[in-house]
Formats: structure tokens, sequence, C-alpha cells
């Protein structure tokens, strides 16, 4: 448990500008300053992701697998539908709207994952990249061969 204190000014960190800038140089703007700042109770922090909780752990590992055996089983779901819209060269039963829909989801959220993760692209975001790459595919094999 996280002891929450406020933050003096003191303790945030600053910007200065470099002693060999200009004088007329615009300085950087302030670091945003934090609402409360994070103090544990014993003194040592436990690293961002992991909790002091064994079995906590062993929940977030098994959490991490089923996410990306779902994912994998969805992307690999997305075939059977292609292959049928291909095979029978006909997509009027399916809503090019429907998979427009799920394209733009898929493809928002990784772009929301990936700004959310300091413009860095983990799991997650590979995931709804290759989600939004097989709506598209589908959605392009609809229009195509819409009568």
């Amino acid at each position: 448990m996280d002891i929450r204190v406020p933050c003096s000014p003191a303790s945030l960190p600053t910007r200065r500008p470099p002693s060999d800038a200009p004088i007329l140089r615009r300085p950087d703007p302030p670091l945003p300053r934090a609402a409360v700042c994070r103090t544990p109770p014993s003194g040592t922090a436990t690293p961002p992701g992991q909790s002091s909780r064994p079995w906590r752990r062993g929940y977030l590992r098994l959490l991490t697998w089923s996410f990306a055996l779902f994912n994998a089983v969805r992307v690999a779901s997305y075939l059977p539908t292609m292959w049928a819209i291909h095979a029978s060269a006909n997509s009027s039963q399916h809503s090019l709207w429907t998979w427009g829909a799920w394209l733009g989801a898929n493809a928002t959220m990784a772009a929301w994952l990936y700004e959310q993760n300091g413009q860095r692209a983990d799991r997650a975001v590979l995931v709804n990249l290759a989600n939004a790459l097989a709506c598209g595919a589908t959605a392009a094999l609809i229009a195509a061969y819409r009568p």
C-alpha cells in the first residue's frame, strides 16, 4: 500500500537552461507537477508492474498468456471469413460498415496504446495492429466482391 503525500515544489525536478544559453533564450516550460507523490512505507519501492503479493505475479503471468492466446485465435478467426468471401466471390452477406468500424476501433486502440506507452510498441499495440490489418483485409475483400 502506498502512502500518498502532497508534493512540495522543492521536491519536484526542474529544468534549468544551460549556462552558455543566450540571455534572451526562452526558457523551457516547467515540468508538470504531480498531484501526489508516492512514498512506500518501507522506504523501498516496488518496481512498476510488479506487486509485493506473490499470487499477483502468477495472476499477471496467466493474464498475459491468456491475452496472447485469445488474440492469436482472434486474428486466425478472420481467415475463414476471408476465405468464404473469396471462394464464393459474393460478399452480400457481410457488412462493410461493421468491418470498417472494427478496423477503426483496432487501429485507434493501437495508436492510443502506443501513445500511452510513451510511443513504444508493446504486445498490446502489435496485437491491435494485427487485428486492424485483418479487419482491413476483410473489408477490402467485401468491397471487391460487392455485387
